[in-house]
């Protein structure tokens, strides 16, 4: 257990991690494509209740 968190220590250390401009950048690109993917599946998914109530109707 003790090695294993040692190791986990020593790969973090090699870790590039994102600067504060990148990691907005990547922030507002994530939100705006689940926002986008959001709307497309509201899109989709009022058309396809559209096309059904006017079958069973």
């Amino acid at each position: 257990m003790f090695k294993f968190l040692k190791n986990v220590s020593k790969e973090m250390k090699k870790v590039s991690w994102p600067k504060g401009k990148e990691l907005t950048n990547y922030t507002v690109i994530v939100i705006s494509t689940v926002v986008f993917v959001a709307l497309f599946f509201m899109v989709v998914d009022m058309g396809i209740s559209f096309i059904l109530d006017s079958f069973f109707e």
